[in-house]
């Protein structure tokens, strides 16, 4: 069986063909702009993106292509990220081509790494599954509606998917082998930024007056190696004729900012310049995944669902990527 990576180049797509080449899994890369890491040189890379349905079509056919495991475009340029309509076009239409051209080639399997944007401010947590979707951003919005097509299409034409909604990634490969480029997503990037000196400046703490125990938002960060391996049993799942299935991939507990920051000044043995400033508009208190299904589904079992590890990783990253940088 053969497997293909959409948009294999990003965050998430770098660490998921690093979990199939670690497995030994037969997998090519489809990545816009054809570049990966050097720990990945030996991966067999398409340059392609999901516009042409007809094309795609014939490249899952020559490629004998299997199964897909579908990542977004989620590498915007800041310019773009408050346009609406770059996140309909990466996230929704390209899925849409991307489903419509793999049931035309007779692939059996897709997974889809959707995001825990779809929920919006749930009122509840931690976030089960059947949690109504209510997203309050263009991006949440995109990311349902795709869902919504993968899941009705693949029904219509006989095809196994599972759609895995993850919180916050974060941290790196282990090994050093790939981590997070470009610019930061989340608070943890951030933060080992700093604390290794690439950005000069303190971390800024948006708020610290919500009803949490230390008053600051709580998240859920989901190591991307962890993230990876859950699609990887996604697919398992699938190949032993496994339902369709939507899934949270998270960890079922949190930390805060301030957890955040200790753990970063636990890291390096010094503190980490921060200040307190206003609440962002929509941030919600509490972001915490309920993880019972994927573990009953997928017998799922992190191995990295620990705060100081993630923050160890990442920092360990960023200093590679700042030498990396300055030679």
């Amino acid at each position: 069986m053969t497997i293909a990576v959409t948009n294999a180049g990003g965050y998430p797509g770098t660490h998921m063909l690093l979990s199939l080449m670690d497995a030994g899994e037969d997998f090519i890369a489809l990545e816009p702009e054809a570049k990966l890491p050097p720990a990945l040189g030996s991966v067999d890379v398409v340059r392609t993106d999901l516009s042409d349905i007809a094309k795609l079509t014939r490249l899952f056919k020559a490629r004998s292509i299997d199964e897909i495991v579908h990542f977004t475009g989620e590498r915007l340029p800041k310019a773009q990220q408050s346009n609406p309509a770059t996140h309909y076009e990466e996230n929704t239409i390209a899925t849409y081509n991307l489903v419509k051209a793999a049931t035309a080639a007779g692939i059996r399997r897709i997974v889809f790494s959707s995001t825990a944007s779809v929920y919006g401010v749930p009122d509840r947590m931690p976030i089960r599954e059947e949690t109504p979707l209510d997203p309050i951003t263009p991006f949440g919005s995109s990311m349902s509606m795709a869902e919504r097509m993968v899941r009705d299409i693949a029904e219509a034409n006989g095809v196994g998917a599972a759609v895995l909604r993850y919180f916050n990634l974060a941290g790196a490969d282990p090994d050093g082998r790939a981590g997070e480029e470009g610019g930061p997503r989340h608070l943890i990037k951030i933060a080992a930024q700093i604390a290794v000196g690439t950005r000069r400046e303190k971390l800024q703490i948006f708020g610290n007056d919500y009803p949490t125990p230390d008053g600051t938002c709580i998240r859920d960060y989901v190591h991307v190696s962890d993230m990876a391996e859950a699609h990887l049993s996604a697919l398992e799942y699938l190949r032993h004729g496994g339902a369709s299935v939507t899934l949270n991939c998270g960890y079922g507990f949190g930390a805060s900012v301030l957890d955040v920051i200790s753990a970063v000044e636990q890291v390096t043995g010094q503190k980490l310049p921060s200040e307190i400033v206003s609440r962002r508009v929509g941030d919600p208190p509490l972001l915490i995944a309920d993880n019972a299904e994927i573990r009953a589904v997928l017998d799922w079992v992190p191995r990295y669902d620990d705060l100081e590890y993630i923050v160890r990783s990442a920092i360990k990253w960023e200093s590679f990527v700042k030498q990396r940088d300055a030679a």
